[in-house]
């Protein structure tokens, strides 16, 4: 690999701030501690910084030579709302809460790709380095996009890397058009007739017709839906009646639709009315369905994937990086930002087996410290490449 030699020296630093950020997650819109240093490193740095766009955002602007092109380079600073179990020193402080996706590996790497910049420059132009809060499920990127991101930071483009355990150290994936897919929520009330256990005739069963709805919308998923558009739909919860004997009044359940295309959310939200209601109605009740609408499918930018490839390939060699991975089912808020500004979002590899093979959102997993100047390099690399010096 061509590590930078000033971002390895600085591995322990970098190393020291994001278990110290891992120590002490914090939510969406929470995460005032993991700005405040975010924001005390890049002044000290002497990078000028905004504070407060999406509530809890940071950016920091770097500008170098006389260009009048700009950048944005972004991480995500919020944790998961989940308990930890791993032992080791650093592990969550905080009951409940645990950088489980590895955004403290994220700000990290984009903190020390920074302060490299900061020191020895080496661009013509302008990096916005964008701190984004609320990446998990709650639309940070969409926040600070209304709260005027891009009229007050302009960028004729805009990135993005996260981890991914599996792909080996190393390594870099990513791919043109749609890489991951969208995230929509599914949520069904039944309100059917409660009654008797003993006696269904005198009543309407909501569960019977819950468990028809589940069963139909799974075929409607196999058989209604184009085989060459990938799709899924999963019920994560269920809930009605108290008593085994008693018919309830009501069932919920909700659950997750993903996709890579505009036209099957359209089509899973005309077929779920479809359904819900057609079954209700033959079985003489009501119901309520509602689809949600929350990440769009994260869709990369031709020229720019081209780009953030060749970027890679510096660091980690060409056959180290594939440009033509499989998409990835997960969803990701930065699809929010490459739908106002071309750009990339690229998968850096996290390790595999018991090195950084744990997947995200585990209760065992931790972000492997070992690439953190591989992820600092490869964006002072994009940069450099974004901008030349001349």
């Amino acid at each position: 690999m061509n590590l930078i030699d000033d971002i390895v020296a600085s591995h322990d630093d970098m190393t020291e701030i994001r278990r110290d950020i891992h120590r002490h997650p914090e939510l969406a819109y929470e995460e005032h501690r993991t700005a405040d240093i975010v924001a005390e490193r890049l002044s000290a740095w002497g990078i000028p910084i905004k504070r407060g766009l999406g509530g809890t955002g940071v950016v920091g602007t770097l500008k170098c030579g006389k260009g009048n092109r700009a950048v944005g380079l972004r991480a995500d600073l919020d944790a998961l709302a989940m308990e930890e179990r791993n032992t080791f020193e650093h592990v969550s402080r905080h009951p409940g809460k645990m950088h489980g996706c590895g955004h403290d590996g994220h700000t990290t790497m984009l903190l020390g790709a920074a302060r490299h910049l900061a020191s020895h420059r080496g661009f013509d132009g302008t990096i916005h380095f964008i701190f984004q809060p609320a990446e998990e499920g709650a639309g940070g990127a969409a926040a600070m996009i209304e709260d005027g991101l891009f009229e007050h930071f302009p960028v004729e483009s805009v990135w993005g890397m996260h981890n991914f355990p599996t792909v080996p150290v190393g390594h870099f994936i990513t791919r043109t058009g749609p890489f991951m897919a969208s995230s929509d929520t599914v949520r069904v009330e039944v309100k059917g007739v409660g009654g008797h256990g003993a006696m269904p005739h005198l009543a309407r069963s909501p569960v019977n017709a819950a468990c028809a709805i589940i069963e139909a919308l799974n075929d409607f998923v196999a058989q209604e839906i184009d085989a060459q558009h990938a799709a899924t739909f999963t019920v994560g919860r269920i809930h009605g009646g108290d008593a085994i004997n008693v018919i309830p009044d009501s069932v919920e359940f909700a659950g997750t639709v993903r996709s890579f295309s505009q036209s099957v959310r359209d089509q899973f939200d005309e077929g779920l009315q479809r359904i819900v209601h057609g079954i209700c109605a033959a079985r003489g009740i009501e119901a309520e369905a509602v689809y949600e609408r929350n990440y769009p499918p994260l869709i990369n930018h031709e020229e720019e994937t081209a780009i953030a490839a060749r970027a890679a390939a510096k660091v980690v060699g060409a056959e180290n990086v594939d440009a033509a991975a499989k998409r990835i089912m997960g969803s990701e808020d930065f699809a929010f930002m490459l739908l106002e500004r071309p750009g990339n979002y690229i998968m850096i590899g996290n390790g595999e087996g018991e090195h950084g093979g744990c997947m995200v959102h585990n209760p065992h997993y931790d972000f492997n410290d070992d690439i953190l100047p591989i992820g600092a390099t490869y964006w002072v690399e994009l940069a450099r490449e974004l901008l030349p010096a001349h």
